[in-house]
């Protein structure tokens, strides 16, 4: 691990950081604590997955899981169809951050704390992966800064771009570069990166409606103004170009203390729905399977990974909003069990994925698993 790594790793808790030596992964997750709507139920889909973190399916049906303080990339391929990884690969290690993953045409990417990398031809070279192609290092830098949030997410969109996540490098403040705090995309050999959407103080999730193709959003609210406030926020940028608020308004109205001065909400794009305060809104995906109940189709799946400086913990837990066209008509529990009635967490939701077959996998950092949730027999 690299000095400025282990730096980055041992920064503040404050940050909800942790060094990867400290990360744990438990072999059998105690998964009869969770519990779902009828009709509904988990199994392990992999342990053994330390920091387990975001979650891409490649083109040939192999699970790819990132990894923050860890520094590893694994690939969980599941051969013999049994809905279970066959192998947890560690693909590679030593990397800075290597939260955000995307695919295409063969080839994973990895958007690292301060460039993106690429590993082409990679399901086909599991055991012997290849050495990584650089696709851009010209992203800001962020040395080691109290609070940053350089880890990033990653995805490709409709329009054939790589859109990549630049969370703002501290709690709240302006900056004079204008791509921090903000969601980024670039043609896929890492030229031509500009600002899609700005005001985004840390979105660590996104995905584009089935239908309309808009991208929607998850971003993480300040901290340091109490337990209640503000709100996480569930987004939607129909266009490039709109600005959300961050660092001057929070949430729908919430004029920032120290930045909000002369601002007026009206002037930023408002959150389609307000989530729970401190609840680390992560990683977000449209349920686009047929395994699930009717209703449950096209709307949207948040991995609330938890709070870490609330009096009493919330999040834990796999939430749902249900949308009518683009308005939110509910923001509901749907998997939770993570955080004890003692309000200490055995496990940390990050990610969700819906699989091929409509399952939906969400991944586990502080448990180091993925978990398969499925519906029927």
């Amino acid at each position: 691990m690299s000095l400025l790594r282990c730096l980055r790793a041992a920064v503040e808790v404050g940050c909800g950081l942790v060094l990867a030596s400290c990360s744990t992964t438990l072999a059998n997750p105690p998964l009869e604590t969770i519990t779902l709507p009828p009709g509904f139920r988990i199994d392990v889909y992999a342990t053994g997955v330390d920091n387990a973190r975001s979650l891409v399916l490649g083109e040939k049906g192999t699970l790819f899981v990132g990894t923050r303080t860890a520094g590893n990339l694994y690939a969980l391929p599941d051969r013999d169809g049994d809905q279970k990884a066959d192998r947890v690969i560690r693909i590679a290690r030593g990397l800075d951050m290597p939260n955000g993953l995307a695919f295409r045409d063969g080839a994973l990417y990895v958007a690292e704390a301060e460039r993106i990398i690429r590993f082409d031809g990679i399901e086909d070279r599991l055991d012997g992966p290849p050495a990584p192609v650089l696709v851009t290092d010209a992203l800001p830098g962020y040395g080691v800064r109290v609070l940053q949030h350089s880890w990033k997410y990653a995805g490709f969109g409709p329009d054939g771009l790589l859109y990549v996540s630049m969370g703002a490098p501290g709690n709240v403040g302006e900056e004079k570069d204008e791509r921090y705090a903000t969601i980024l995309r670039m043609k896929p050999d890492g030229t031509d990166i500009e600002v899609f959407a700005s005001g985004i103080r840390n979105s660590v999730g996104f995905d584009w409606h089935p239908v309309t193709r808009d991208l929607w959003f998850t971003d993480n609210g300040r901290d340091w103004l109490g337990d209640d406030l503000p709100p996480d926020e569930l987004n939607r940028a129909p266009r490039a170009g709109l600005h959300f608020g961050f660092p001057y308004v929070h949430g729908r109205s919430i004029l920032d203390p120290g930045f909000g001065k002369g601002r007026r909400a009206e002037d930023f794009t408002p959150p389609v729905r307000e989530l729970g305060p401190h609840v680390a809104s992560l990683g977000m995906r449209f349920y686009t399977g047929a395994m699930f109940p009717p209703e449950y189709r096209n709307q949207v799946f948040i991995a609330e990974h938890g709070s870490w400086n609330r009096s009493v913990p919330i999040g834990y837990r796999v939430t749902l909003v249900r949308l009518e066209g683009n308005e939110a008509t509910s923001y509901e529990v749907f998997a939770e069990g993570w955080l004890g009635k003692d309000g200490q967490a055995w496990g940390r939701p990050v990610d969700v994925l819906v699989m091929p077959d409509g399952a939906l996998l969400v991944s586990d950092d502080k448990a180091g698993a993925v978990y398969r949730i499925s519906h029927g027999k």
